[in-house]
């Protein structure tokens, strides 16, 4: 079934094939999302006196009985239906008769697809807002378990200065208040509805658009219905750039932990059973799971570019191109999920070693404290900077920092504001109510 069909017209199938793509694959995770927009439509067009009460009620019996078949994964789309629009009206033609072919009164394919997406899209974003919280929860949990754990800080990757397990952590989770920052931005601009825009200018219909917004508890309306139409694709990338920050996060968090497991730094490891093997190399103990969110992870960083490149230059109104936008961004949206779980279970049963700085190629990590102490003693900065300099090339060096480094201000090693961050979380988390 398709929803254009006229009667003495067809198109070639190989037309067809081309034009309808991959839709019934990915238009399987906007079904519920389908079905609750015709619920909301369909209740609007009875108030509006549209649809007569026992229409009405058929249409929301076998609405809600679609819905169940969908929750309970029993619905599939059907070879010869084009969408999961043409798929549904069939399903509820099929069943009640003329009164199924009334619920598209004061509607487009178009406006169907920008409603679902954006209800897809907003039911996503929240559950990679609980994702990431968690993830940061735990992060913030073994910063403080092991905030007097030293290990080297490195600039470019040479050593540099001391840093501590518990600033490492910590860093990762404030990063990720700040991803959830972009992702609370995208959920606003996701959380408008945008049904009632038509074909994206509007109807003849005396449409209720306040009403179907207050239905599926949308904050607000895409009020002109060419920007609703405009903000199909647009959508979808702020989306992509809010996940686009939060990948870059995971996928460096990811390297870092690559680079400390290797033997040559030896800072942490794993249980066996979280790394793998090698075929050849009985020794082998393999971060492949890390690899891979890195590399999944930098992908997921490449896709606000893709949508870019789909959509730069379209101008207003709808176009073909946009179908293309869920086969670039759905696929992200579960890579991501995947990769915040792994990596959860990762640093939830990351082992950390002792006594890392006591090794000989550390001393020169106390270079910078050795200065410092110079200049409490009274000496300026850049003499006492000339003499610890001098002492290192002449191979005279030698600190001890004693049990304990003095780092005292905010967001030091002996400072973390690990509540200041969890703080900074929770006002974020606000901004999706």
């Amino acid at each position: 079934m398709k929803l254009w069909n006229k009667d003495n017209t067809s198109t070639s199938e190989q037309v067809e094939a081309f034009t309808v793509g991959r839709d019934r694959e990915f238009d399987l995770a906007l079904a519920k999302y389908d079905v609750i927009g015709s619920l909301a439509h369909t209740e609007m067009l009875f108030e509006a006196g549209l649809l007569s009460k026992a229409e009405w009620e058929l249409i929301q019996g076998e609405l809600q009985s679609i819905l169940e078949q969908i929750l309970h994964s029993r619905f599939s789309i059907e070879p010869d239906s084009e969408d999961i629009h043409s798929q549904i009206e069939s399903m509820l033609t099929n069943k009640i008769g003329e009164a199924g072919k009334k619920i598209h009164s004061g509607r487009s394919r178009n406006d169907q697809v920008a409603l679902d997406i954006k209800l897809y899209l907003r039911a996503e974003i929240l559950q990679i807002r609980d994702l990431v919280h968690s993830l940061f929860s735990l992060l913030l949990r073994q910063s403080e378990a092991y905030k007097d754990r030293l290990l080297p800080g490195y600039t470019h990757l040479q050593i540099a200065m001391p840093s501590s397990f518990g600033l490492w952590f910590g860093a990762y989770a404030e990063s990720l208040v700040d991803d959830l920052e972009l992702l609370a931005a995208s959920y606003h601009v996701a959380n408008k509805n945008p049904l009632g825009s038509g074909a994206g200018y509007g109807s003849s219909f005396p449409l209720n658009r306040t009403r179907t917004t207050q239905l599926m508890n949308f904050r607000t309306l895409n009020f002109n219905s060419v920007y609703s139409q405009m903000s199909r694709g647009k959508t979808e990338k702020t989306v992509a750039m809010a996940i686009a920050g939060i990948a870059g996060t995971i996928s460096r968090l990811s390297m870092d932990a690559c680079l400390y497991i290797n033997q040559n730094f030896g800072f942490i490891s794993f249980p066996a059973e979280l790394t793998t093997g090698s075929s050849i190399m009985p020794h082998k103990k393999n971060p492949d799971v890390l690899e891979l969110i890195r590399a999944k992870c930098n992908r997921i960083q490449s896709i606000p570019n893709e949508l870019t490149l789909l959509i730069n230059n379209l101008p207003s109104g709808y176009h073909r191109d946009l179908q293309l936008t869920k086969e670039i961004l759905f696929p992200a949206i579960g890579e991501l999920k995947s990769c915040l779980e792994i990596i959860q279970l990762l640093i939830s049963q990351i082992e950390i070693r002792e006594d890392i700085l006591s090794d000989e190629k550390y001393k020169y990590l106390f270079s910078v404290e050795a200065v410092n102490e110079l200049v409490n003693q009274g000496l300026p900065f850049r003499e006492a900077y000339k003499q610890v300099g001098n002492q290192i090339e002449q191979g005279k060096f030698s600190f001890d920092p004693g049990k304990g480094l003095q780092h005292t201000h905010e967001g030091s090693i002996g400072n973390l504001c690990n509540d200041q961050i969890a703080s900074e979380m929770e006002k974020v988390l606000d901004k999706f109510s």
